[in-house]
């Protein structure tokens, strides 16, 4: 089960570091204690099996023994990404029924207006201490996280669980609608670790920094391959990108885990000589890594061995570019990473001949348990597996991307599209319609479009098309204002054009987000 990575490093090697932040030092003894006391603090509370806990706040000790906690347990965690604001929070705890939410003070008064969107939210627990003014009362328990510590029921058995049972929720985007919550069973995030650290050769001289948030699987990731090696993994909130290097050289980290964006940034910094003694591999999934920044990585580190992957969050990590190659074919996404196997099919489910587009299809133990509260959109994308004998009666389930690729006479293969409208900025999976309903909020718009243009840094930037409500003048200023009250940063837009009429549409009848985005193609070529 999830937990016993680190219960099994525990027994293994019980004084050495699981988890750095900053001056805090736990070692596998001390986190495998407080998991197993967390563990029976829920059951103090008298949580039912498979409960949902959220988890909303930045990366810290608590955090993490939130996380592998609520796993032994059996309940399931749901990590809610920091930056979101408080009513994404909500959509998420009400979407998914959280029972108990781990957050922080200022996080709990923001939450305070918004509780009874949540009516299956039971208990609060406040990490950090710190005054809860406009704190929920009535029915909804707020307590110290030391007290709920201190009230850990140790004569109660955790719920009996197995590999197939579900460990956590996490939360993504998607071209339409709200974020949808994706199922990971215990097998999912544990074989996951164990394909990842072989192709990795992880060992427990490791030192990971972890500073991608918790709620992206990539960013557990980093957690989950430390922990089954008895590595070390190295918490970091970083506000700057040279604080990532400082961080490097601070603590000899060996292995590094980044998106495009950051890895852009970090590229044009200046990187002590130090660091090429003792990171030994960095990784780069969520999209291309930009060939020039590759070239400038290796310049800078030339004995790392750089490993440019791609995954989805319904199957976790599926293709991975061993270094050797990287020279001989920069751009490919590589081969199907252990116990996994990748497909690139027709329409019909038929294999694609080499050279020749289809869909990614991937197949294995790290295919997730599909969407939460969602058959619909589970259906569509967790699909039967083609090829498979008539005769069986139960039919294997695989995970349909939606990403067309194509794969080269030696088996390698290449993206070459997404199907849906999804913007892929910073790293993040971004939903146009999720920030078009924060405008239409507003008042201030008729019409609007949001979709992603290419960006050297972010990958794509968020653009927006609107037309003026009736009897209001465009107003940019009073539209970003509007964003920036209900949205993250990563979700605010880059650029507003305002046209007189309506909006193109398609033949649907739709809003031709397409063609919107083709005649601005070009807006940001020249940006740095």
């Amino acid at each position: 089960m999830l937990a016993d990575l680190i219960i099994h490093s525990a027994r293994q090697r019980p004084a050495g570091v699981a988890l750095r932040l900053q001056d805090q030092a736990e070692t596998y003894d001390q986190l495998a204690a407080a998991i197993e006391t967390f563990a029976a603090a829920l059951a103090a509370l008298r949580l039912p099996r498979a409960a949902r806990v959220g988890i909303w706040i930045e990366k810290r000790i608590e955090t993490v023994v939130a996380i592998f906690g609520t796993a032994r347990a059996g309940c399931v965690f749901v990590p809610i990404n920091p930056l979101l604001k408080p009513e994404q929070a909500a959509y998420i705890a009400r979407d998914c029924n959280v029972e108990v939410l781990v957050t922080n003070a200022p996080r709990v008064a923001g939450f305070a207006p918004l509780l009874a969107q949540c009516p299956d939210l039971r208990h609060i627990v406040v990490v950090g201490g710190g005054e809860t003014a406009g704190a929920p009362t009535g029915a909804t328990q707020v307590l110290g996280w030391e007290a709920l510590m201190a009230a850990a029921d140790r004569s109660a058995r955790p719920h009996r669980v197995i590999d197939v049972d579900m460990a956590g929720i996490l939360y993504t985007s998607g071209s339409t609608g709200k974020p949808k919550g994706v199922v990971l069973s215990h097998r999912n995030i544990v074989e996951g670790a164990r394909s990842v650290s072989t192709y990795l050769e992880n060992t427990p001289d490791d030192r990971i920094l972890a500073v991608l948030p918790l709620s992206f699987d990539y960013g557990l990731s980093q957690l989950t391959t430390a922990f089954l090696v008895g590595a070390t993994a190295v918490l970091h909130n970083y506000l700057l990108p040279q604080d990532v290097i400082r961080a490097l050289v601070r603590e000899r980290i060996t292995g590094l885990a980044a998106v495009p964006p950051l890895w852009i940034q970090l590229a044009a910094l200046d990187w002590p000589a130090s660091i090429g003694e003792h990171l030994r591999y960095f990784t780069n999934s969520g999209g291309a890594m930009p060939t020039a920044t590759l070239a400038e990585l290796r310049r800078r580190v030339p004995r790392a061995r750089p490993y440019l992957m791609y995954g989805l969050t319904e199957a976790f990590r599926s293709t991975y570019l061993p270094p050797e190659e990287v020279d001989r074919r920069p751009t490919s996404m590589g081969k199907a990473i252990p116990n996994a196997e990748i497909l690139v099919v027709r329409e019909d489910g038929s294999e694609c001949a080499p050279g020749e587009p289809g869909e990614l299809v991937h197949r294995g133990a790290l295919v997730s348990m599909g969407y939460w509260n969602d058959p619909e959109k589970t259906a569509e994308r967790f699909k039967p597996l083609p090829g498979q004998p008539k005769e069986l009666v139960l039919t294997e389930l695989a995970v349909w991307s939606g990403d067309t690729v194509k794969r080269d006479e030696e088996g390698f293969l290449y993206f070459v599209s997404r199907r849906d409208e999804m913007i892929k900025t910073s790293g993040y999976r971004v939903s146009p319609t999720e920030i078009e309903e924060v405008i239409y909020r507003s008042g201030l718009v008729a019409e609007v479009a949001a979709f992603g243009v290419e960006h050297p840094a972010l990958g794509q930037a968020i653009v927006l098309v609107a037309q003026p409500a009736e009897g209001r003048a465009a107003d940019t200023k009073a539209l970003l204002d509007a964003c920036k009250a209900q949205l993250p940063a990563f979700m605010l837009p880059q650029h507003v054009d305002w046209l007189a009429g309506a909006l193109p549409r398609n033949a649907n009848g739709k809003i031709d987000r397409k063609t919107l985005a083709g005649e601005r193609a070009g807006l940001f070529s020249g940006a740095q």
